[in-house]
């Protein structure tokens, strides 16, 4: 029989593997995020399953979902499909929140290149040292 292993990470593996603290992932076992496995006499272990759940957790905590949405949306998912309808608008007010700090993060980024590229066309000569920034924009504004 080709009967496969299962990986038993104890939770300094599981933490290495995952990226996340020991601290941290006892702090998501207590908050009822994850449920690590229990050896016989009582230590933790975590599997590849136990992986990909932490990395599925960790790309809904990277959209802005907080602590308390993500608690909701495991309890949900326990549930069963019953509360698909629940997850599904918990998971739509997550994305339009991300949509708007998304938004948020882009104009930063055209700022931030937009003052880089004045600073080096000042350096290059490429800008009068006497137009200000604001004289900068305006001017880029005006060819679009």
């Amino acid at each position: 029989m080709d009967e496969k292993i299962e990986k038993k990470y104890r939770i300094g593996d599981f933490a290495e593997v995952t990226g996340l603290s020991s601290p941290t992932l006892r702090y998501y076992e207590k908050e009822g995020l994850i449920n690590p496995h229990r050896t016989e006499n009582g230590l933790r272990y975590y599997t590849e399953q136990d992986v990909d759940w932490i990395k599925f957790l960790l790309h809904l905590k990277s959209t802005g979902m907080t602590i308390e949405q993500l608690k909701q949306y495991v309890k949900w998912r326990a549930e069963g499909d019953s509360t698909i309808d629940k997850r599904v608008e918990l998971l739509e007010e997550v994305r339009s929140n991300f949509e708007k700090e998304f938004e948020n993060l882009q104009n930063s980024w055209t700022i931030l290149n937009d003052k880089l590229d004045w600073y080096k066309g000042k350096v290059n000569g490429h800008i009068e040292d006497s137009e200000s920034f604001a004289a900068y924009l305006k001017r880029l504004n005006h060819h679009e």
